[in-house]
């Protein structure tokens, strides 16, 4: 996932007992993550967008490592001189680093070193902590930031390990199917849910952490509008496809067309036609789709393309804010800690005038190009690298996937790609 920059606002600072036991939780999860893992998956890189799992490991530490223990710590120093190039994402400021597209490259140093790496950081960032009281403001927010940057990488870590899994002809499973009920259930009817127009407040105006995308809280004109009230279901987009929408040009940009073309793309990444009946890819292995879940793994192209077919058009972000808070929506929906790692389809009785699933299963697209807000002012120093430079030629997410984690969500949370990308849990709501 792309990552984004420093808070606006930090929360008072708690206890020092409770930092510490936030630290071990958020660096216990992401270890957990990868235990399912054999060492041979934690170095496969197979597109550029996807980092190997040893390689997040590394860096989430090295993060901690460069803006807290060396800035902090009193005479500490780094555990290796040449982990900085190694684990240095994409911060110029910071120096020279590994290229992106050749982080798979990186067999050294192996796994149990990248570990022991992580524990003696860990263990510096617990000396740390013992010294709460007498370091400055500037530590908490940092401190938060570190925990919210490992976050992200459990949710990239999730949908990398994914996508290095199904790229073997075997199909292996992370792990075994959750004992779930099979969904024999149509998903609940399709409602329209009016949304008032006017003038609305849009960005980040609370207390606690925000990252630097969601501020400049300001007043945003939209007209009415009505939302659909649950995602699309992966049985409403094979009608699409059934439909021969793969193959009309007329419902695409011209650009997604080009890639429908050149890629072949005939159906979500993941899905795969055995023997007369659709199948994807999951954590579990290869199974068939459930018609009822909502659908994910599409493009920006796609959920356009999609919108156009059925008469209507995706939210913008603003309108999504807007329609959330209307809608009262709460992180109710499946998250990274359910471990299922897939979207759930909605219980069929789900009242039909309430909005459904806006936190949480799938991110939904909008068409908004992610740009600042007026007043946004990016951070200064290397802090500032991570949000404010990628805002051109991106869209714009809202809500969450069932690979986020459930305290790093919330209604103001812009997440970003650019419009082809595929591999994250990504979904669509209608709008009109």
């Amino acid at each position: 996932m792309n990552l984004t920059s420093a808070p606006i606002h930090a929360a008072a600072a708690p206890a020092a007992p409770a930092l510490l036991s936030r630290f071990r939780a958020v660096r216990q999860q992401t270890e957990a993550l990868c235990h399912p893992l054999l060492p041979e998956d934690t170095v496969v890189q197979p597109v550029i967008d996807v980092s190997p799992p040893k390689w997040h490991l590394a860096h989430t530490t090295w993060f901690f490592e460069t803006f807290l223990l060396r800035e902090y710590l009193p005479g500490y120093s780094v555990y290796h001189p040449d982990y900085a190039f190694l684990f240095n994402s994409y911060y110029n400021s910071l120096g020279s680093r590994v290229n992106r597209a050749d982080r798979g490259t990186l067999s050294r140093p192996p796994l149990q070193e990248v570990y022991a790496y992580r524990a003696f950081v860990d263990g510096k960032m617990e000396e740390l902590l013992a010294l709460q009281d007498t370091l400055p403001a500037a530590f908490q927010e940092l401190f938060e930031l570190g925990l919210q940057h490992e976050q992200q990488h459990q949710e990239l870590l999730a949908t990398d390990i994914k996508y290095i899994l199904s790229t073997s002809p075997l199909a292996p499973a992370y792990q075994p199917a959750p004992a779930l009920p099979t969904a024999t259930s149509p998903a609940p009817p399709v409602s329209w849910l009016p949304v008032a127009g006017g003038i609305h407040l849009i960005g980040f105006a609370g207390e606690g952490f925000c990252f630097d995308n969601e501020q400049a809280p300001h007043n945003t004109y939209v007209a009415d509008f009505e939302l659909q009230n649950r995602l699309v279901t992966n049985a409403e987009y094979l009608e699409f496809m059934e439909a021969g929408g793969y193959r009309d040009f007329r419902y695409w940009l011209g650009e997604g067309w080009e890639l429908v073309q050149q890629q072949g793309w005939e159906a979500p990444l993941y899905w795969v036609l055995r023997d007369g009946q659709w199948h994807r890819f999951t954590h579990h292995g290869l199974v068939p789709v459930n018609l009822a879940a909502p659908v994910t793994h599409i493009s920006f192209y796609e959920a356009d393309a999609y919108a156009h077919w059925r008469g209507c058009r995706l939210p913008t972000e603003q309108e999504w804010e807007i329609a959330a808070r209307q809608f009262g929506a709460t992180p109710t929906g499946t998250f990274l800690e359910s471990g299922l790692y897939d979207p759930q389809p909605l219980a069929p009785d789900a009242p039909t005038d309430q909005c459904h699933q806006l936190l949480g299963d799938a991110w939904e697209w909008t068409y908004s190009a992610y740009h600042p807000y007026p007043g946004y002012r990016r951070a200064a120093g290397a802090l500032g690298e991570y949000n404010g430079k990628f805002m051109l030629n991106q869209m714009v997410l809202r809500g969450g996937s069932c690979a986020t984690p459930q305290s790093h969500i919330r209604l103001t949370y812009r997440n970003f790609f650019h419009a082809d990308k595929r591999w994250q849990f990504t979904g669509i709501r209608l709008a009109r």
